[in-house]
């Protein structure tokens, strides 16, 4: 089959409970995703396109799963994708709506909304893989255009995509940041999984964990420097729950 002729991978983008930034980094992508087009359709894509399809062959997700009809939805497709791709942290690990497990469904409607009516009724938030399962996962907060460029060629060739299995900790030392915790603060890059290009920490702020935890933390991750400074995995996560709180209540 001629280049010309050879069908192209349908993609489609859907998102849930989200702020959408990671679909909005995706069309920052500009030259870079180009070349990637060339191999592929983009059949929907809400924040980019008007055209809908049901028919495609991968799909990526983004947000968390809080209601019912958003449960059936993602079901559904899962049935239609032969692969899926959960990104950014509300898909991957439950991210900042995870917060909402601390809250009863009344005390979570008076804080955000001040006690005034609002109909919605949702349920508790999930990440992607807490309800279907997942082929591919492309973590952060948002994503990174280059992981997301990277890990979508990986997986047109067929060969998938496994994130990074170190610590932000290895991309600060990279960097030549000075560590937070010589500064007298606490970060979460020794056992948070890396590939964010230590992007937070560089920047002057500390790392929140948005990439989700390592999977073997006790030999991926940094613990010399936990062990030096005192503190112990338990005491981060107790520390750091923005966006882990989904992932933490499951481990319960």
């Amino acid at each position: 089959m001629s280049k010309d002729t050879k069908k192209k991978v349908r993609i489609a983008f859907f998102d849930f409970a989200c702020c959408e930034g990671c679909q909005l980094q995706v069309t920052y992508l500009n030259e870079a995703f180009l070349g990637v087009l060339e191999h592929c359709d983009i059949v929907n894509f809400r924040e980019a396109i008007s055209e809908r399809s049901d028919d495609y062959d991968i799909a990526f997700i983004e947000g968390s799963i809080t209601r019912k009809q958003d449960e059936d939805r993602l079901k559904k497709i899962r049935e239609n994708a032969s692969i899926l791709i959960a990104y950014g942290s509300c898909a991957t690990i439950g991210g900042v709506n995870g917060l909402r497990k601390k809250y009863t469904q009344k005390e979570a409607k008076d804080i955000v909304y001040a006690g005034r009516e609002f109909p919605l009724d949702a349920g508790e938030p999930r990440s992607v893989d807490q309800v279907v399962k997942i082929d591919h996962y492309i973590h952060g907060c948002p994503v990174s255009t280059d992981e997301v460029v990277k890990a979508l060629k990986s997986i047109l060739l067929g060969k998938g995509y496994t994130p990074p299995k170190y610590a932000v900790c290895v991309e600060c030392k990279l960097k030549e940041n000075v560590c937070l915790f010589e500064k007298g603060q606490v970060c979460m890059g020794p056992v948070t999984r890396g590939g964010c290009d230590a992007w937070c920490i560089s920047w002057g702020n500390t790392c929140y964990g948005c990439r989700g935890f390592l999977d073997n933390y006790p030999e991926e991750g940094q613990m010399d420097i936990l062990k030096k400074y005192g503190y112990t995995v338990e005491e981060l996560k107790k520390k750091f729950d923005l966006y882990n709180t989904c992932k933490l209540e499951a481990e319960k």
